[in-house]
Parts: structure tokens; sequence; C-alpha cells
């Protein structure tokens, strides 16, 4: 089964730019790469995740660490470690890799055999790229040991770099997130009155979610006045607005937005509340163009932010999206996920996606926000999933 597949994986075409890849090595001096995170494994091999390991990593005394080795330049010499439970789903769907090896069970062992073929194929092995936060530090250790001359250095921003561009594909499968995503609010918000729990609203979009081919990975719901965006048994009620902010994923994309909803109808102090947020959005999607300074998104929405009312307690946040939420480009260092931001000063390309979100936590009508998923196009921006910006209403389809 093991060397069926490596033998239908002859013919498959690099699923990623294996020559930028190469010279992002060379650039940051590495002789070969080993990613071990399901995702970059998942970008790299062009593949699926193991379908029994996608959501656990968890099995018996360790844990499943998929490990793909690319030698600089030399792509023929690449292996893939997958664990024996990966085999028959591998045998189906062949990746490109030429060396395909089911037969690891544990983070040492997958390590361990990786280091193996690295050693019969003859590749080079001083500088190896690592992806320091992906690697267990049993499998570190042994990987260390194994390459006692070697020098391990992080090849995380790497991979980063990579992936900040993303393909036709990618951008479908992110804009496919996005309004699934979107249209799983709109008709838990139209399904559910006065009286509905966060609790029951956070079950209900998981359901809607999961119902529309999404993986759910999670629902931070905020109800009248409060700021708490934990599910609960806290009550909507009549005359309360509610801040839906969820991550569906497809195929290993992830949609991340946030919608507004009331039950009744919106006063004037809250139509213009969300239309103060909604200015500060458009000024940010206006600043997204290739060739613009990652920086000139916060410049324009921070212009704007100035201009509002509630300017005190509203915040700004951009930032990558992809496999990873908070993935390059990296636009900012003082946000809630900490990171340098290196992407602030460089122009950014057609391909990159950008999650922009504005935020406003107002002492008495509660937690306000919009989140929208922005791809630069080669003329400007497009929104994926940009239905229900406005102010939804709670119990419209009972």
């Amino acid at each position: 089964m093991q060397e069926h597949a490596a033998r239908g994986a002859e013919s498959r075409a690099i699923p990623f730019d294996a020559a930028k890849l190469d010279r992002l090595m060379e650039a940051a001096g590495l002789d070969v790469l080993i990613a071990t995170s399901k995702h970059n494994v998942q970008y790299l091999l062009g593949a699926e995740r193991a379908i029994f390991f996608d959501y656990m990593d968890a099995l018996g005394v360790s844990r499943y660490l998929p490990v793909l080795v690319y030698p600089k330049g030399a792509p023929g010499k690449a292996v893939y470690i997958g664990h024996r439970l990966e085999t028959h789903q591998r045998a189906v769907a062949p990746p490109w890799v030429p060396q395909v090896r089911t037969e690891s069970n544990g983070s040492v062992d997958a390590v361990t055999r990786a280091v193996s073929a690295l050693k019969d194929a003859g590749v080079p092995m001083r500088r190896v790229g690592v992806e320091m936060a992906f690697l267990p530090m049993d499998a570190g250790r042994a990987l260390a040991d194994a390459l006692p001359g070697a020098e391990l250095r992080d090849a995380l921003p790497v991979l980063e770099r990579l992936r900040a561009v993303k393909s036709a594909d990618e951008l479908a499968k992110l804009k496919t997130a996005s309004e699934l995503v979107i249209a799983s609010m709109l008709e838990v918000i139209a399904g559910h009155g006065p009286g509905t729990t966060k609790q029951q609203l956070s079950d209900a979009l998981r359901i809607a979610e999961v119902n529309r081919g999404l993986t759910f990975e999670y629902c931070l719901l905020a109800c009248g006045s409060s700021h708490n965006r934990a599910p609960s048994a806290q009550r909507w009620e009549q005359g309360d607005v509610l801040s839906l902010d969820s991550g569906g994923n497809y195929h290993g994309y992830i949609g991340d937005l946030a919608r507004m909803a009331v039950l009744g109808e919106p006063d004037a102090e809250l139509e213009d509340l969300l239309a103060e947020i909604e200015a500060v959005q458009r000024a940010a999607f206006a600043a997204v163009r290739p060739g613009a300074l990652g920086d000139d998104i916060y410049v324009s929405a921070e212009r704007q932010l100035a201009r509002i009312s509630q300017r005190d307690c509203t915040d700004f946040l951009a930032h990558g999206m992809g496999l990873v939420s908070h993935e390059a480009p990296r636009l900012t260092a003082k946000g809630p996920v900490p990171y340098d931001d290196v992407d602030a000063r460089q122009p950014l390309e057609a391909g990159m996606v950008v999650s922009i979100e504005t935020t406003m936590k107002h002492p008495k009508r509660g937690f306000i926000k919009l989140e929208d998923t922005v791809a630069v196009t080669p003329t400007g921006y497009e929104i994926f999933g940009e239905g229900g910006r406005g102010w939804n209403r709670g119990g419209s389809a009972l």
C-alpha cells in the first residue's frame, strides 16, 4: 500500500512554488526543511489532512506528528512520514512526494524515520529548518541527537512567506468559508428569539456551519450590555444587541467574521454606532491594493477612528488569514496576538488575504463589532462574505 502511494505520486505536480521555496530557504541559510505542523504539512503535501487526526493529536502515550522533509533544490528527494492509520487515505489520493511512508507510531518514531530517509538519500543536513513552535520536545531531542553536527533553525518565517500569497484555489476556499459562515450566522439570528441562551445560540451556529460543510472552530458571542463573549446561560432578550464572531473551517481554510443582530428594531443610537464601525471598516478597505504598504491599512483606519464619537472605547485590528488565523501578512506588533509587524513596511501583493475588524465596547449598549475577510486583488480588494453587515433582526424567521 505504501509503495503504491509512492509510485502514484511520480506523475503529480508539486502543489506549491518550489522555486520560491528554494529561494526562501537559500536566503534563510537552510539545507533542508522539516515541516511538522498539520497546516504546513497540508500545504506542502497538497492533500487533505489525515482523517483520523484532523481533530485530535493525542494517541496512546504519544501524539500524531506528520513529517514532511523538503531538501533545498531537490524535490525528488522529498519524503513524507505519516502515521500508519493514513495508509489507505494516501493510497486513494497519492500526494506528489516521491517517498510516502505511512509507518510511524508516534512523534519520536516519525522524526527518527525521517532522519533515516534523509541519510539514505544523501541530503545535506548541516543547517536544518524546523517548526520550533510545532515540534514536540521529545521529537526535537531525537532530531538533535540524530544530527549532532547540524544547526537547527526556525523555519516558520520561510513557511509564512511561502504561504502569504494565496493561489486561486486557496482564495476560492477562503471565499467559500467566509460566505458559509455568514449564511450560518444569518440563519441562527433569524431562527432564534427572546429567551434564547448564548449557549443555545452557539450550539445552533455549530450545527448550521457543519450542515453547510464547514468544520466549526469557535463562536464568540455577547448580548445585551455585557462584553462577556463566552457561551453561557445568559438570555438574549427583547431590545438586546447580539454580536456573533465565528470561525468556520473549509478544507483547512478559515472563514473568520463577525456580524450584529438585535431583537426588535434598532434605535437611532444603535444605527449610528454601527455606522461608525462600518465607516472605519470601509476606510481600511480603501487602503487595500497591490503595492500599498501594509501599514497603510492602519493609517487609513486610525484616521477614521479618530473622527468617531466612540473612539475611546473602539479598537481596530488587521491580520492575515488563511490556513492559520493571524498569519502573514503581519501588520501590527500591538494586537492581541503578539508578533513582529514585518509586513507593515512591505507592499501588499495580489493574493494576500487580510481580516479587518473594528470592535466597540460600549459601556451601555454592549459589544458591537464587524469583522471581514478581504483579499488583495490585482486592481484593489474583494470582500469575502459581505452579507449581513447591518442590524440583522433576531427571530425574523419564527
